[in-house]
């Protein structure tokens, strides 16, 4: 049970949390949850799933201190920001950037044969607004 845009694998090494995280993630960046979007309430999803609501909490905290989420009262939480938004703080891509590096360099190290064209195929599945820019001639 759950929630057609979360898809959770409890045997998983990754924390039930994160892995609500990053499918939230996942879906803005492919468009599937644009900017305005209500997510289910902590309860809700904590009871689609059988899981904690401590659980789900810290996923959407996590969620709303990088700026993917707002919550309010009236309307819950929703998609605050999506790939057509303005870039995000220096901050915040700085620690993108390191997390980029960190996971090219688990490819490589795994002996992946093209990074480069494994991160090609993953940017081609996002929303239009997330896609590499077309190389400039000069």
């Amino acid at each position: 049970m759950g929630t057609p845009l979360i898809d959770l694998d409890p045997t998983s090494e990754v924390p039930i949390y994160q892995q609500i995280r990053d499918r939230v993630v996942e879906a803005i960046a492919a468009g599937t949850l644009p900017v305005g979007s209500a997510l289910p309430s902590v309860r809700a999803l904590a009871g689609g799933f059988g899981i904690n609501t401590a659980t789900v909490a810290k996923a959407y905290e996590r969620l709303r201190g990088e700026g993917f989420l707002r919550t309010t009262s009236k309307s819950g939480s929703v998609v605050a920001r999506g790939p057509g938004d303005p870039p995000s703080p220096p901050h915040v891509v700085d620690d993108w950037r390191a997390r980029v590096h960190t996971l090219l360099a688990e490819g490589h190290a795994h002996g992946v044969p093209d990074v480069v064209a494994v991160c090609r195929e993953v940017l081609a599945g996002l929303a239009p607004a997330t896609r590499e820019p077309a190389e400039e001639t000069s």
